[in-house]
């Protein structure tokens, strides 16, 4: 693996225009970390509403539900599991290479993934003792 690349990180936020303030609503931005600090954005389509409130979450499920709702997607169409992952790392070494950003997809999959909420979402979920959704 080069040594230039970092991790991937998953940024979790509140979408500027939420329709209900009281409705959990996230908005995921998907990005791969240099080691000198630049990203490269590599998704910016992903997120989730619910009929959840935030009192009812915690940060760990929603950053569990961050990182399946970043994908790999679960299997559809007659695909395997093993084909829905090279798809979607194939996508984001396509989006990393759009971006100027020349590598393989194997070496994306082997980074580190960490999930990082925003100070707004934080402020929602308050002291982050809400209740676990199953």
């Amino acid at each position: 693996m080069h040594g230039y690349l970092e991790r991937l990180i998953t940024y979790a936020d509140i979408p500027e225009h939420e329709l209900e303030p009281d409705r959990i609503s996230i908005a995921l931005r998907h990005e791969v970390e240099l080691a000198d600090g630049r990203r490269i954005l590599l998704l910016s389509d992903r997120g989730w509403d619910s009929g959840w409130t935030w009192t009812q979450v915690s940060r760990e499920w929603i950053a569990e539900t961050a990182l399946l709702c970043v994908g790999p997607d679960e299997p559809y169409g007659g695909r395997s599991q093993k084909e829905m992952e090279t798809i979607f790392w194939t996508e984001l070494q396509a989006s990393a290479n759009a971006s100027g950003l020349h590598v393989d997809a194997t070496e994306l999959a082997r980074l580190p993934h960490d999930v990082v909420l925003s100070e707004r979402l934080l402020g929602r979920i308050s002291d982050g003792r809400g209740r676990k959704i199953p």
